[in-house]
């Protein structure tokens, strides 16, 4: 991919009061801090990575929605579906009405080892034209998908969201050793493996006394 392409990222932000339901073991407070952690981490990784010209985080929660302007992202609020990929739809719409020079990514809120080389480096490894994902840790999700123009991105997220993006054409992207990348959080033994990989200030602030 040619050096002078640059990406709009989209990030969707589900708010914190009902996000990851699967850590609620670790007491309710604690869940929404670190679905926020994540959030936050994920978003200021993602604002360092070189070809990333913008982050579009979308959420409905003023609170982090606050936070994450702080950061450097733009905002856009989350009210008009319950379907995330319809959500996506519409955000990379605006995204590109915004800046229509930009390729699309979507990118999951709950990477808090997100390292910005590793993302950079499947950025520029993203095809040129259609789309492209990289899979998680255990290969039947995906943590970032891209696509070349509006028309191209055709996000497919849920379960066996793998399956659905190779169905649907895109082309999978190795990216070689990016393990912070794939490594998405919704179980507390997910967060534990995380936590061996390096995690953002953030996170490791709100999961200091977990482990």
């Amino acid at each position: 991919m040619s050096p002078d392409i640059a990406f709009g990222v989209i990030v969707p932000v589900k708010s914190p009061a009902f996000a990851k339901s699967r850590l609620g073991g670790l007491g309710d407070d604690v869940r929404r801090d670190l679905a926020a952690a994540f959030a936050a981490d994920t978003v200021a990784a993602a604002l360092r990575t070189e070809r990333v010209a913008v982050v579009l985080a979308v959420t409905d929660d003023h609170r982090l929605a606050r936070e994450l302007v702080t950061l450097g992202a733009e905002v856009l609020p989350d009210g008009t579906t319950d379907d995330l990929n319809r959500t996506l739809v519409q955000a990379a719409a605006e995204l590109i009405r915004r800046a229509p020079m930009l390729h699309l990514a979507a990118l999951c809120a709950d990477l808090p080892a997100l390292r910005s080389e590793d993302l950079g480096r499947a950025l520029s490894q993203a095809p040129a034209a259609g789309m492209g994902f990289v899979a998680d840790t255990d290969r039947i999700g995906t943590t970032l998908l891209t696509a070349s123009t509006l028309e191209h991105f055709r996000p497919g997220f849920g379960g066996h969201s793998r399956s659905v993006h190779l169905a649907r054409g895109a082309q999978e992207i190795e990216a070689g050793d990016v393990p912070g990348l794939r490594r998405d959080v919704d179980t507390p033994s997910d967060l534990a493996a995380a936590l061996g990989l390096g995690i953002g200030p953030l996170t490791s602030r709100v999961a200091a006394d977990l482990f």
